[in-house]
């Protein structure tokens, strides 16, 4: 079987709220096939970009072409294709997770027929079956986050959107869902919206990385990490000289030692004297990215 390829285009998008604020500024993004992480620090613009993707909000520049059409114009052509996982996801918490996930099938227009069939493989893949007839409201944090993707993945979706998916939830749910994420890449767009770095490198095979609502770069994780090749350096400092190196440098780790606190420094130079240039990872290849957009805006 041949699988289709999707395309998303966003084309110079930008979003204008009230007293001049800027959400999303001249954006652009192309994307087919595959798992985009969307990442940034918390007020990026991210979720401006996810309710104009999700066409909950439309732009006041630009335009978004899902398959070549218009999202502004044939709104219904993406919703219909699309699953949604906000970032602050709303449950019913008297109804248990059979009668939920029917009351959003018929939100959605699904065929009935099909529905039950549906329902039972979406809870078997997120691992709810054995608490599907228990309340909501009665769910963990990990468990609603499920329930939340199951509702997204109802209609099959060419076009899986999910904003800060893993937010609130402990290690072995954060590897659950990424594995699910990675698992369900295969014949659509997902687009995972996060600031956390280890979710989409578990799981993303290209990046883009976004600040103060514009894009600044869109690259493989691989290519992102050479780029910051050079720029990465290690030294141990005493405990009392952290807190004045943090303010004059981006300090991307820290380890306690019995001789001092190792720590990793994003710097085009050695930052101090006794610095051992080191490899970079994904985490230090985005902040050398943010920072390169600090001083181009000075």
């Amino acid at each position: 079987m041949i699988k289709k390829h999707m395309r998303l285009e966003i084309n110079n998008v930008s979003k204008l709220y009230k007293n001049n604020i800027w959400g999303a500024k001249n954006f652009s993004l192309n994307l087919e096939n595959g798992i985009l992480g969307l990442l940034g620090p918390n007020g990026a613009g991210k979720s401006t970009l996810m309710n104009i993707l999700a066409t909950i909000t439309k732009p006041t520049e630009g335009a978004v072409f899902w398959n070549d059409k218009d999202i502004s114009l044939y709104p219904n052509d993406l919703r219909k294709e699309l699953g949604y996982l906000p970032q602050y996801f709303g449950i019913y918490p008297n109804l248990n997770a059979i009668e939920f996930l029917k009351y959003i099938s018929i939100l959605k227009g699904m065929n009935r027929n099909h529905t039950k069939k549906r329902i039972g493989e979406l809870l078997e893949l997120v691992n709810l079956v054995d608490v599907s007839k228990r309340l909501l409201g009665s769910y963990s944090q990990g468990m609603k986050q499920r329930i939340g993707i199951a509702q997204a993945l109802l209609n099959d979706p060419k076009l899986l959107i999910v904003d800060e998916p893993t937010a609130g939830l402990d290690p072995e749910e954060r590897i659950r869902f990424r594995n699910l994420l990675s698992d369900l890449s295969g014949s659509r767009i997902v687009i995972l919206s996060t600031h956390i770095v280890s979710d989409v490198e578990a799981t993303a095979n290209n990046i883009a990385i976004i600040k103060k609502g514009e894009l600044l770069c869109h690259e493989s994780p691989e290519v992102l990490i050479q780029k910051a090749e050079g720029k990465v350096w290690m030294l141990t400092i005493k405990s009392d000289e952290l807190l004045t190196f943090q303010k004059k440098h981006i300090v991307s780790g820290i380890i306690r030692r019995s001789e001092g606190i190792l720590i990793r420094v994003i710097s085009d130079v050695p930052p101090a004297i006794n610095t051992q240039q080191t490899s970079p990872n994904l985490e230090d290849a985005y902040l050398y990215h943010i920072s390169l957009s600090n001083n181009f805006s000075k």
